[in-house]
């Protein structure tokens, strides 16, 4: 596609707007590393209780809850259920794994 002299200033502001975006973006993934971070931090307490206590890494029913409620928020901020059930299920995925090792019954 070849500028043209009128282009070139609604060019600029498409660039301009799309910097500000991933400006935005990235503070975003930032706050969400952050967020993320203190979630293992609890849930890593969460496991060194269990362990204390003898009590199972994984709590399906209270799994299956929070996919339930966390599809319910999805939809009522217009994001993807299917993609926020497979984000949560990554999540738990890891604190099993977590609270597995916390248990010493892995590696």
């Amino acid at each position: 596609m070849t500028e043209t002299p009128e282009s070139a200033p609604s060019q600029a502001a498409a660039l301009e707007q799309l910097r500000q975006l991933r400006c935005s973006i990235d503070n975003f993934d930032a706050a969400l590393v952050h967020i993320l971070a203190e979630r293992f931090r609890c849930t890593q307490r969460v496991g060194q209780l269990k362990a204390e206590h003898g009590l199972p890494a994984s709590d399906p029913d209270r799994e299956q809850r929070q996919v339930a409620r966390l599809r319910e928020l999805a939809k009522e901020s217009d994001l993807d259920p299917e993609f926020a059930e497979k984000f949560l299920a990554f999540i738990v995925a890891e604190v099993i794994q977590h609270h597995l090792r916390i248990a010493g019954e892995e590696g």
